[in-house]
């Protein structure tokens, strides 16, 4: 009788275990199933927005200083000109005309149909607004000193771009005019280095009305 009760008890241990792995097994799927779900939903969330509505980027150089810095990471916002134009101020990331594999981040400057002149250190706007041609206030250059000049019409779909390092930026006073399509998109936020994390809004101009 004493073997049968020890069988017994292996017998009741043995269920007790299989019951223990079911559950904890159960537990396991579970928690799996949900990981999965929480993953896909994050995928579908993600990558879109990765490639449809933002992009970061890093700065190389020092063609855009004093507003950036070589290794500043961007967030640059791809969806904003979609559903409106590059205003004039707006710094966007482009893949440049000459390789485009090569991506280049300047400051738009000339709009489309307008002309842009570049004399005696100063920047002068030409369209129907102001025929005779306007001086624009640029408060975010450090220097004034221009030594490359210029002189550009521009056609309906083209921007004129410059650094705002404006004696070291290869620009459009080098490579030429900017079509639209061949902009990513306009910076949105600096987010490094954390001490001077920035969101960019629009520039303006002190233009007479």
């Amino acid at each position: 009788m004493q073997i049968e009760k020890n069988k017994s008890k292996i017998f009741e241990n043995n269920k007790n275990q299989s019951s223990n792995f079911k559950e904890h097994f159960k537990d396991f799927l579970s928690f799996a199933l949900e990981t999965i779900k929480a993953i896909v939903i994050s995928l579908v969330i993600i990558i879109p927005i990765r490639y449809f509505l933002i992009q970061p980027f890093y700065v190389k150089g020092a063609s855009m200083e004093p507003t950036f810095n070589n290794h500043d990471y961007l967030i640059v916002n791809e969806i904003e000109y979609r559903f409106s134009s590059p205003k004039r101020g707006d710094i966007i990331v482009f893949r440049y005309p000459g390789d485009k594999r090569e991506y280049f981040i300047k400051r738009i400057i000339g709009l489309p149909n307008e002309r842009v002149k570049i004399e005696n250190n100063k920047v002068f706007i030409y369209n129907n607004k102001f025929p005779k041609g306007v001086e624009i206030n640029e408060k975010y250059l450090n220097e004034k000193d221009i030594k490359k000049n210029a002189d550009t019409t521009l056609n309906g779909n083209e921007y004129f771009v410059l650094g705002d390092n404006r004696n070291n930026s290869f620009d459009s006073r080098f490579f030429g005019t900017v079509s639209k399509d061949l902009i990513i998109g306009k910076v949105w936020l600096r987010g490094w280095p954390f001490n001077n994390v920035k969101i960019f809004k629009e520039e303006m101009y002190n233009l007479p009305k």
